[in-house]
């Protein structure tokens, strides 16, 4: 009898942990992180590796959103902080970041290419050192992997180069390459844009793509003749959805199944790009980290995907797109008004991902939430 009670305190035991280890299961996590106009998206392994993709303008508006999604995550480091180019939204938060929390790698591009740039000489001459001389400091190149427990890490663009070997399961000719139109001015935000460090990431049957602000004419340098990046389920947006990145050739040849827009108020989601989005092959949604003045009712999303709007939004939509600043990319024209303020409460949007293929897209501000299942879909490029 006692015996019998022994091995049943036993199998009751081992269905408790396994439950225990079920509830407990990690998934791959990614925050796309409101800091306005800037860029900052944190990623968590099932392992709980982390890498930050970029640090936002700097300040400690910006740096508190990502420590709200740092402390979220239940983090207590950052493994990795990637700086996808010299560009102020994209490296000015390090500084206080790293005052804040441990950083242990700093990864980038090399040397700034763009003149002038004065924040970013300032930055990597002054700044930069003391930060990465306490932890350490790792340049990639196109081709190279970023170690990240659970995780296979491609970078496919670097300091102008991109990746000239196919990724696994990739490399059959882009169809979208014959109707390519290259821009004559390829980067309005300066050449520093077209350095990004991009990235192909996945976990299992999970992939995702993020690009930095890689720009259109050097999208076609990666995407053609043939398509070495193959298919994705996720696209985290190029560039804020600016009009000088996101061609056909690179977001039609991805055929993402979801697009998350790193966009402004009144920065990205002009009519045409989102044209681009919405045609997309095999796209099932379209999420936004704001509301866009320059979409209007035309070409917005539905308001369950869109994780901020400002703080003293209007009582109805504009239905036509209201017109770009002359520049897009310089906001504040003199005779342009400033965008509107969004300083109180950020929204991230979170995914969260398993090795089977199957992730889940949550709104934080209404907590609308989506999963796609597993696709059993081909490569198509």
């Amino acid at each position: 009898m006692r015996a019998l009670i022994t091995v049943s305190l036993v199998c009751a035991l081992l269905v408790v942990s396994v439950d225990a280890q079920t509830r407990t299961a990690r998934t791959f996590d990614i925050y796309a992180i409101d800091v306005e106009e800037a860029s900052a998206t944190l990623l968590v392994s099932p392992s709980g590796a982390s890498t930050l993709i970029d640090a936002g303008e700097g300040g400690s508006r910006d740096v508190n959103r990502i420590l709200d999604a740092v402390k979220d995550a239940g983090l207590t480091h950052i493994d990795n902080l990637l700086i996808t180019h010299w560009h102020g939204g994209h490296f000015l938060g390090a500084g206080e970041l790293a005052l804040r929390i441990p950083i242990r790698n700093f990864i980038d591009h090399g040397p700034n290419t763009q003149q002038p740039n004065i924040r970013a000489e300032d930055f990597l001459n002054n700044a930069y050192p003391s930060l990465y001389s306490k932890a350490k400091h790792t340049v990639v190149k196109a081709g190279d992997t970023i170690p990240m427990a659970g995780l296979d890490w491609r970078v496919v663009s670097a300091a102008g180069e991109v990746i000239k070997t196919p990724l696994p399961g990739a490399g059959k000719p882009n169809p979208y390459c014959a109707s390519f139109t290259p821009k004559d001015k390829d980067d309005d935000g300066g050449v520093e844009n077209g350095q990004s460090v991009g990235s192909v990431i996945a976990l299992g049957k999970f992939r995702m793509v993020h690009l930095g602000d890689l720009t259109w004419n050097k999208e076609f340098d990666l995407m053609c003749p043939n398509n070495p990046l193959g298919t994705v389920d996720l696209f985290m947006v190029s560039n804020h959805s600016l009009v000088i990145s996101n061609s056909e050739v690179l977001v039609h040849a991805l055929h993402p199944r979801v697009i998350i827009m790193n966009d402004g108020t009144r920065k990205g989601g002009r009519p045409v790009t989102m044209k681009t989005f919405y045609t997309s092959p095999g796209l099932e949604n379209l999420w936004e980290l704001h509301f866009s003045l320059l979409s209007g009712q035309e070409y917005t999303v539905p308001g369950l995907f869109i994780a901020n709007t400002f703080d003293d939004s209007p009582t109805a939509m504009p239905v036509d797109p209201l017109p770009p600043p002359a520049d897009e990319y310089v906001l504040r024209l003199p005779k342009s008004p400033d965008p509107p303020a969004h300083n109180g409460k950020a929204y991230w949007i979170k995914v969260s991902a398993q090795a089977d293929g199957t992730f889940t897209v949550t709104n934080q501000r209404n907590q609308f939430s989506k999963t796609y299942r597993a696709s059993s879909r081909m490569d198509a490029n």
